[in-house]
């Protein structure tokens, strides 16, 4: 199926984004250092770190993501708990985020991330039954499929 495929591109993806979003934040904290730039009167210094940390700790956000991502697809099975929590989360983040790119940034950021907003969106669309079957699996007659019999109520006796 699709699923697995999905979940691994999704976990790489995440990772790669990971990676990406700490060294940007590296990058402005370095660049905010050298040029001794402030914003209203706040200490470069200060901006500097703030920078380099908030870059560290997205980073880390988006590799905890990613590794959830990679769970699923090892294990084949869907999200569960925190990691439930997690993904929901991120798909969140990179709607929203999504959003704002389009006027600061542009077409290209905006379609990245509902790119990966959708590969996320998948991994639970293709695990939306408990124990990660699929509906394809379904098998007639189990009340469940699409070839599924129903059984009308008894008739109330008067």
């Amino acid at each position: 199926m699709v699923r697995r495929p999905v979940a691994w591109v999704a976990g790489i993806v995440l990772f790669a984004e990971a990676v990406g979003i700490a060294l940007v934040n590296w990058f402005m904290g370095v660049v905010v250092d050298r040029q001794e730039m402030s914003l209203a009167g706040l200490d470069a210094g200060m901006m500097s770190v703030s920078s380099k940390i908030a870059g560290l700790v997205f980073g880390l956000y988006f590799a905890i993501c990613g590794f959830v991502a990679l769970r699923v697809a090892l294990r084949d099975r869907a999200p569960a708990g925190l990691g439930r929590i997690l993904l929901i989360s991120a798909a969140v983040v990179h709607g929203l985020v999504g959003a704002f790119a389009v006027g600061l940034v542009g077409w290209g950021a905006f379609a990245f991330m509902m790119v990966v907003f959708g590969l996320i969106v998948l991994i639970f669309m293709a695990y939306d039954r408990e124990g990660g079957t699929d509906v394809s699996d379904a098998v007639p007659g189990d009340g469940d499929g699409p070839g599924s019999t129903v059984t009308p109520p008894a008739p109330m006796a008067s």
